[in-house]
């Protein structure tokens, strides 16, 4: 039995995000939703707003024997800026900021020494903003936003993976 990992990344609009982490190799499963509010139920007609205090989020479930949480975060952060706060391309409010939710001390330990890692290396212009909290409960998507780039390929995106090294 394979043994799996799930991890919450906050980088943006959730779609580009999605794509680009499935085809992560050791990724098994990914997901859209909301996290990091209080509004229970969250949806996208109140996220949106940006009232709420949730980010789109990517529910990731991988295996940590093919893909150690380390090298999860690497691609996390070459796929999105996690140096403009509240902000992915033209996306603008709270709900695009960029975040890693925490679901072990092990990924806590992990996210802040990669920030660390992140900064030091230079690859990014001006520091990391990204935040590092306690994963909340998730709140899945409308299955209009599940796997949206997989059935509108020509959808938008702000996300692509940077040829930066950490």
């Amino acid at each position: 039995m394979t043994k799996t990992e799930v991890s919450y990344l906050a980088g943006g609009c959730f779609w580009g995000m999605e794509d680009l982490l499935r085809k992560i190799p050791g990724v098994t499963d990914v997901e859209v939703g909301y996290m990091g509010g209080e509004t229970k139920n969250a949806n996208y007609n109140i996220v949106k707003t940006g009232t709420t205090g949730h980010a789109e989020t990517v529910k990731i479930t991988f295996d940590p024997t093919k893909l150690p949480f380390e090298e999860l975060l690497v691609h996390f952060f070459k796929i999105h800026d996690p140096t403009t706060t509240n902000r992915q391309g033209n996306d603008i409010g709270t709900q695009y900021r960029s975040a890693i939710f925490y679901t072990s001390n092990e990924q806590k330990d992990a996210a802040e020494r990669m920030i660390v890692r992140v900064d030091k290396s230079g690859a990014w212009k001006k520091p990391v903003v990204t935040q590092v909290v306690k994963a909340t409960e998730f709140w899945k998507a409308e299955d209009y936003h599940q796997d949206y780039l997989v059935k509108n390929p020509n959808g938008y995106t702000c996300h692509y993976e940077r040829n930066i090294n950490f």
